[in-house]
C-alpha cells in the first residue's frame, strides 16, 4: 500500500517538508531533555597541542614574559681569549663573519626579487587559482546536471511502473470480481441442482 501511495504522488512535497520540521522539532525537544551525548568520550582539549604550544600556554599561565629574539646567530665574536694572537683562530672568525655578510646579502637580494617581481608572481598564482575554481564549478554543474538527469529518468521509470502497476491492479480487481460473479453462479446451479434432484426423488417416491 505504501508503495503504490509513493507510486501514486499522492505524497505531496509539501506535506514531506511538514514531516521533516516535525521531526527536526522533535529531535530538539528530545535532545534538550537528556543527555544524548552521554555515551561519547570525554573531549580530549590537548589531543592536538604541540610540545611548542604546551610550553607557551606553561608561560602564559605562569605569567612569565615572552623570550626575546635571539641575535646570536648574528653575532661576530672574536677569538677566544687564549687565540687572540693565533692567526687561524682570527681567520675562522673572518670567513663566518663573510658566510654572515653573504647570507644578509642573499636575504637582502630576495626581498629585491619580491619587491620586483613578488606582485606579479602573486597575481600569476591568483590566476591559476581562479582557473581552478572555474573548472570546479564546471565539474559542480556537470554533476547537478547529470544528478538532476538521473532523478528524472528514475522519475518516469516509476511513473510508467506506477501505470503498469495501477493497471495489473485494475486487471486484478476485475479478475476477482469475475471469480466471485462465477462463484455466485456455480452456488445458485449448484442449489438448482439440488432442488431439482429433490423434486425427482420427491416425485418417484410418490409413483
Amino acid at each position: 500500500m505504501l508503495f503504490r501511495i509513493l507510486i501514486k504522488g499522492t505524497m505531496s512535497l509539501a506535506s514531506v517538508k511538514r514531516q521533516s520540521v516535525w521531526s527536526k522539532m522533535k529531535n530538539v525537544v528530545i535532545g534538550r531533555q537528556k543527555n544524548y551525548l552521554e555515551h561519547l568520550p570525554s573531549l580530549n582539549v590537548s589531543a592536538f597541542e604541540t610540545e611548542m604550544m604546551r610550553t607557551e600556554f606553561d608561560r602564559l599561565q605562569q605569567r612569565l614574559p615572552m623570550e626575546t629574539m635571539s641575535m646570536k646567530r648574528y653575532e661576530l665574536p672574536p677569538p677566544p681569549a687564549g687565540k687572540l694572537t693565533d692567526m687561524s683562530a682570527w681567520n675562522e672568525c673572518l670567513e663566518n663573519s663573510m658566510a654572515q655578510l653573504e647570507h644578509q646579502a642573499t636575504r637582502i637580494t630576495n626581498l629585491e626579487l619580491m619587491m620586483d617581481y613578488g606582485t606579479e608572481a602573486w597575481k600569476s598564482y591568483l590566476e591559476v587559482l581562479v582557473k581552478c575554481v572555474a573548472a570546479a564549478q564546471t565539474q559542480v554543474t556537470k554533476l547537478k546536471k547529470q544528478i538532476q538527469e538521473v532523478n528524472f529518468q528514475r522519475k518516469n521509470v516509476q511513473m510508467q511502473v506506477g501505470e503498469k502497476l495501477r493497471d495489473l491492479e485494475a486487471n486484478w480487481v476485475g479478475l476477482v470480481s469475475k471469480n466471485y460473479e462465477i462463484e455466485l453462479a456455480c452456488a445458485h446451479l449448484e442449489k438448482q441442482i439440488r432442488a431439482y434432484e429433490l423434486a425427482k426423488a420427491e416425485k418417484m417416491d410418490t409413483d
